[in-house]
């Protein structure tokens, strides 16, 4: 736990993905395309990704991937992330983190 917490102090915006992973690739373009630069940890490519992803679903992430934090919290994957684009809250969260400046 202390490791990913450490690691979404990082930047203020962290994604948790696995390269295969259709729906971290659409969490991925969706920042893109915002223009926000996430810190991205491909849990499949990384050292220790299997303990990071064990750790994830402790936290409630299920499935563990896309796990994305915004400001250092956890939001969800991409059923949250998508809601909170829908219901337009996406943008100022991501403007109140430091993630957007326009």
């Amino acid at each position: 736990m202390d490791r990913i917490t450490n690691m979404v102090a990082e930047r203020p915006v962290v994604i948790f993905s696995k390269s295969s992973c259709c729906m971290c690739h659409t969490i991925k373009t969706l920042f893109s395309e915002f223009g926000v630069n996430p810190s991205v940890h491909e849990l499949d490519e990384i050292p220790k990704g299997k303990e990071i992803e064990q750790a994830l679903s402790r936290l409630g992430c299920k499935p563990s991937v896309p796990a994305v934090f915004i400001g250092g919290k956890f939001v969800g994957g991409t059923n949250e992330v998508m809601s909170l684009h829908l219901n337009r809250t996406l943008i100022p969260m991501l403007r109140n983190a430091g993630a957007l400046w326009v």
